[in-house]
């Protein structure tokens, strides 16, 4: 029986390459932000350890509350600063030199096709976009995992979806990813790998792909994944990363490889996507919305923060205004991409519209500061989640759209389809 890329990934890092029900696998790379870090550092103390595995491969990512929303944020980044002075731990990270994590990563390559990687954040599965096995965990596993360099794992079953059809103009991968999970609900894939395929995920381009992955986790999967193939390496080498496979064949699921299920999903009628309240399998189409009303458009996040997503969003905003009564706040992803973004003469187009410009921080995702929703309030934002209080309030409302409808929004001030702005 073949074996699946997530299959092959464990089998490589377990002990004597066998593959069970559980295995306990060698990391190539493990990391935590500024909430979950601290919790694993306490653990690793608790525990009496006086080493770390591999000072070059822990990560510690200040995004989530910095720039320091209040006293306990700062000191949790001065924590995380001291103890990895203390161990030698090189990759410590605060708001001034990286962003948000899972965008950062892909960037600086620390994540790459084939490694096995471990964080404490649930969207750690945005790795699986460029063919790593990238997993969600607790704080305490990050903890063992920074002693001992390995972390266990429940070998995964996979579920292969199968993109075909011709998208629309205005089709990218947070409309795939929406309808996939108001196809399958928020426990469709629960503690399985959503393997993504088929002809439209081929003619993705990777930033897109890397939004797929990212809300697996939204479906209840353990990762995501799609196999690396060239649009992979070609963003990884622009992305100045590291990045070295001898045979991209090793990284692909075997054709007898065996699948939990496969799905195939036609996206030739999909129109972009919209996730109303209060899940993100609430899924409708941008037209069938029109009478919403937004006091709050947010355009960036690990999940539609990049480049890419800026540009389609200033394509729209550019000589428009967006709606008098409506906030727009812009944060991109990270430094690089915010630099990247001035030099196109994007950050021009968002200020002349009347947006906010934010650092590149996690902010307003998770209802952490830079952009809470008040009581009764509705925001639209490219992130991940719109659990009931995951933007602020619990008596707020949060959709969850791509950037081209979040823009279009903008500007209307209520949820609205593209081509109601660009024909």
């Amino acid at each position: 029986m073949g074996l699946t890329i997530i299959e092959k990934i464990l089998l490589a890092h377990a002990p004597e390459r066998k593959l069970a029900d559980f295995v306990y696998a060698s990391v190539d790379f493990c990391f935590g932000n500024d909430i979950t870090a601290p919790l694993a550092v306490k653990e690793f103390e608790k525990a009496g350890f006086n080493s770390v595995f591999d000072g070059n491969k822990i990560g510690f990512i200040c995004d989530h509350f910095v720039p320091a929303r209040d006293v306990k944020a700062a000191n949790n980044v001065k924590y995380l600063r001291e103890f990895s002075k203390k161990f030698k731990i090189k990759n410590f990270y605060d708001i001034n030199n990286c962003g948000v994590e899972h965008a950062f990563l892909i960037e600086g390559g620390f994540i790459r096709p084939g490694a096995l990687v471990v964080g404490a954040d649930s969207h750690t599965c945005t790795g699986g976009a460029v063919g790593a096995g990238s997993f969600g965990v607790g704080s305490t596993d990050l903890a063992a995992a920074m002693r001992t360099g390995k972390c266990w794992f429940k070998v995964p079953q996979t579920i292969k979806f199968v993109y075909k059809g011709k998208p629309s103009k205005w089709l990218n991968g947070k409309d795939l990813i929406l309808a996939t999970i108001g196809k399958i609900g928020v426990d469709g894939a629960l503690y399985k790998v959503m393997e993504f395929s088929g002809p439209v995920i081929e003619k993705l381009d990777m930033e897109s792909r890397l939004t797929m992955t990212n809300m697996a986790i939204e479906a209840g999967a353990k990762t995501g994944v799609i196999e690396p193939d060239e649009v992979t390496l070609k963003y990884l080498k622009m992305q100045n990363a590291k990045c070295k496979i001898k045979n991209l064949e090793d990284l692909k699921s075997d054709e007898d490889a065996k699948y939990s299920e496969i799905v195939e999903i036609d996206v030739t009628k999909m129109e972009p996507q919209v996730a109303c309240p209060h899940l993100p399998s609430n899924v409708k189409p941008a037209s069938a919305l029109k009478k919403v009303k937004l006091d709050q458009v947010v355009i960036g996040s690990c999940t539609n923060g990049r480049i890419n997503d800026l540009r389609v969003a200033a394509k729209i905003l550019k000589g428009k205004k967006v709606a008098y009564d409506t906030r727009v706040l812009i944060l991109p992803a990270t430094p690089k991409v915010y630099l990247k973004a001035e030099q196109e003469g994007l950050i021009e187009i968002f200020l002349k519209a009347g947006c906010i410009m934010g650092p590149a921080t996690c902010g307003p995702c998770l209802g952490g500061h830079m952009g809470i929703l008040a009581d009764g309030e509705s925001g639209l934002a490219t992130t991940n989640r719109n659990f009931i209080g995951r933007m602020g309030s619990p008596k707020s409302f949060v959709y969850l759209a791509g950037p081209a409808v979040a823009a279009a929004s903008a500007i209307k001030g209520r949820i609205a389809h593209p081509e109601e702005i660009i024909k």
